[in-house]
């Protein structure tokens, strides 16, 4: 099991924005010194909260600043975007971090981000299949590019000038192009059969209980099956809200208490999910009444927090529990502490997984 790194951040509202870009760079920083495979990094437009407006932007930011580790998208919201764009700032991207860029893609969540796209009452998973298809066909074909769709019709023909390049929308270094993956936030997510029949793979939401992330696996082996795909447990991700100390009552205390970051992140996703009538993620059953979904009780099922002994054996009782899976994403949260927050991902990346690697005690 590898393990990442994952964040859509949710920071305070009152806190400085230049505050927590700083720390979530730091972060992302610390966790390529610490040799974690990959990180992911989540957007949103108008989110006061999640305040990374732009994957692609940050990620650009922090490009030079790192060595090995691989930076991925989490997600684009292709909806919100112009195809052409995409292609463009993508393939860009991928280049400045030297090959080093997983593509991550999706429909785009946050309504009020709909809302202002002016997409919210259009079928946003209809314009996702057709902004990626066209992506991919920009990379895949010559200009001058003739591509119509129903949402966008992309050409350079009247204008371009191949001569001196004009008209001309650059290629990523990774041919055909960078991995693709999806964040899949559904039980037995649909989504996840036709992106393993696409050749991307899927990483299961840190916000989905562990019974649902299961669902996720043989939906991914449909999708290979039906194209003759090799099935790789490696090529799944799971990402995991997590928290590590060097004693219990600190791990407790900072994952647990209402001013927790770990309780202010699902509080926040608790109230947007109930509001938008889809609570049903943080259900442990279909048939279970939402009067009984309670944001104690998602917490208590979804945050992962001990010792490193502890937080080992609770990612094996996972394992266990949903099947393997070739790479655990550390779901970052706002540094409430910094040397706490600091210290968590030091510990997991240098004692849990150690202890994971070992085995059952």
């Amino acid at each position: 099991m590898k393990l990442g790194f994952f964040t859509m951040p949710i920071h305070p509202l009152d806190k400085d924005w230049r505050q927590s870009l700083q720390e979530d760079r730091e972060a992302f920083l610390l966790a390529d010194e610490l040799g974690f495979s990959e990180a992911y990094v989540g957007e949103h437009v108008t989110d006061k909260a999640e305040n990374i407006t732009s994957c692609i932007a940050f990620l650009a930011w922090i490009a030079a600043a790192t060595k090995q580790i691989k930076l991925g998208t989490g997600t684009v919201n292709m909806p919100n975007v112009h195809p052409a764009t995409v292609a463009a700032t993508i393939a860009m991207l991928d280049h400045m971090l030297d090959g080093r860029l997983i593509f991550g893609i999706s429909p785009g969540g946050l309504l009020s981000d709909a809302e202002l796209f002016g997409t919210l009452d259009r079928d946003r998973n209809a314009m996702f299949l057709e902004a990626i298809n066209q992506v991919l066909q920009i990379w895949a074909s010559e200009p001058p590019y003739n591509i119509e769709g129903q949402f966008w019709n992309i050409t350079t023909q009247k204008t371009q000038m191949a001569d001196i390049g004009q008209g001309i929308i650059a290629r990523p270094l990774q041919r055909p192009h960078p991995p693709i993956v999806v964040t899949a936030v559904a039980p037995f997510s649909k989504g996840v059969t036709e992106a393993a029949a696409r050749g991307w793979d899927p990483i299961s939401a840190n916000f989905l209980m562990p019974m649902w992330v299961k669902s996720h696996w043989p939906k991914y082996v449909e999708g290979c099956e039906r194209v003759g795909r090799t099935v790789d447990f490696n090529n799944w991700r799971v990402a995991k809200s997590v928290f590590v100390a060097n004693d219990m009552a600190t791990a407790k205390a900072y994952a647990t208490d209402p001013d927790s970051p770990y309780v202010y992140y699902y509080r926040s996703l608790f109230t947007k999910l109930k509001r938008n009538g889809r609570i049903e993620l943080f259900k442990t059953r279909r048939d279970q009444p939402d009067d009984e979904v309670t944001l104690e009780s998602v917490c208590d099922k979804l945050i992962i927090y001990g010792t490193p002994d502890s937080v080992a054996d609770q990612i094996l009782a996972l394992q266990d529990e949903v099947g393997p899976f070739g790479a655990l994403l550390y779901a970052g949260k706002d540094w409430r502490d910094r040397e706490l927050g600091r210290r968590s991902m030091i510990l997991m990346a240098e004692q849990v997984m150690p202890r994971i690697a070992a085995g059952p005690r």
